[in-house]
């Protein structure tokens, strides 16, 4: 594909328009949208509102006049239409993190007599480490990792819960949810899914797969800011035996009774525990409106195309580059992971052109495609630029193999 012939893809996008919501810097080519996404225009009049008007003067009076009470329901309702959810399965609240430690106890608890959590090697550092943490607290509990290939045969009556990544976070690849869900239902296990780099960039479909419970973050492709809440889903057929190990007091029937006894509140109120951040969730909730009246079929069409024609662009005109990520798009999440011996310094003489991509050890460049924003010619140019550094070996400079704490 010529550069025209990608001016030409972006003229008849029909997501083409979205990219008016969102602040980007001319001339910046930002493909790091699956680790922090861009800035949605809606948030920073909102967020001034909330911080002068509601804190400012309603002070805190604004948890009834402003509801702030009820932005994780409402938030959790809106992520829900982009997960195929219930409006009243998903609550957003505190970290990706301490919603796996809720919901895989919380698993546990559902399964009695069983004490193996299934997962990945290589599955994201926090999943593992989450896990790891919960089985030397409950004894007995054993973290079992099995490869991709081996997990229907790892499946048995041992098991209680199943927990992966729906899309790999360094290679993209995607898991059959619906067949793995199966397949833990058919020995009696649950499935606990990691949407955090798949939501607002896939379709995907959790009641349709039978998904029993997911957790996702709010600061990738939802666009919520960095460290935004994050989401938990709890399927409505096990919200009543749900039990969180993290019993905090916006978690309790009656909040406001202030009793000494815990009771659990109803339905996905029970996954709550502290209080809300209100300006993180208002963020959120103001961010989530670039995703109204889009068909996720179509973010998802765009997702693959991008993606498609950057290993394309690759293949043609950058040798070298290993391809970390499934060749076939319906494979892989909204990302491409390439792979080369100097990946780190690669992607900083990248960064230092304009083109935001990242770098996971020990050797992939990672570049992710948010179809609200990103460009089919955004695609071309940073292919063009990549061209460029290798070429002309920019790379090799000094400030670009200085690593960085954060890459």
């Amino acid at each position: 594909m010529s550069r025209q012939a990608a001016l030409d893809r972006d003229r008849a996008d029909p997501l083409a328009a979205r990219r008016d919501l969102f602040e980007l810097e001319d001339g910046l080519i930002y493909l790091d949208g699956n680790s922090l996404g861009a800035l949605p225009r809606a948030v920073k009049g909102r967020l001034a509102q909330a911080v002068e008007a509601e804190w400012g003067r309603g002070l805190i009076r604004s948890w009834n006049t402003a509801d702030w009470i009820g932005l994780p329901a409402r938030v959790g309702a809106r992520i829900a239409a982009l997960i195929g959810a219930a409006p009243d399965e998903v609550i957003a609240a505190d970290s990706t993190s301490v919603n796996l430690f809720k919901l895989a106890a919380g698993a546990l608890a559902m399964r009695p007599g069983r004490k193996v959590i299934l997962s990945e090697p290589g599955n994201f550092p926090t999943d593992l480490y989450i896990l790891q943490g919960l089985a030397r607290f409950l004894p007995g509990v054993e973290l079992r990792l099995a490869a991709p290939g081996d997990l229907h045969a790892a499946l048995d009556e041992r098991v209680a819960l199943l927990l992966l990544t729906h899309a790999h976070y360094k290679t993209g690849a995607l898991h059959d949810m619906r067949a793995l869900t199966a397949r833990a239902h058919e020995v009696g296990a649950l499935a606990l899914w990691d949407l955090s780099h798949s939501a607002g960039a896939l379709e995907v479909d959790l009641n349709g797969a039978g998904a029993d419970l997911a957790v996702g973050c709010g600061y990738k492709y939802l666009n919520g800011g960095p460290g935004a809440p994050a989401f938990a889903f709890i399927a409505s057929r096990h919200q009543a035996e749900f039990q969180t190990p993290l019993t905090g007091w916006m978690g309790h029937a009656q909040p406001f009774a202030f009793r000494d006894d815990y009771a659990p509140g109803a339905g996905m109120l029970r996954a709550l525990c502290g209080t809300p951040s209100v300006l993180g969730l208002t963020a959120l909730e103001a961010a989530l409106t670039a995703f109204d009246g889009v068909a996720m079929a179509d973010l998802r069409a765009k997702s693959r195309a991008l993606g498609d024609l950057f290993l394309d662009l690759v293949a043609e005109r950058c040798p070298g580059f290993g391809v970390a990520c499934p060749r076939d798009s319906a494979q892989r999440g909204s990302q491409v992971s390439l792979t080369h011996p100097n990946g780190y310094p690669i992607v900083q003489a990248l960064i230092a052109r304009g083109v935001v991509g990242d770098f996971r050890a020990p050797d992939v460049l990672r570049f992710g495609f948010a179809p609200l924003y990103v460009r089919y010619v955004d695609v071309w140019d940073a292919v063009e630029h990549l061209v460029q550094v290798m070429a002309r070996e920019e790379w090799r400079e000094d400030r670009f193999n200085q690593v960085a704490a954060v890459t």
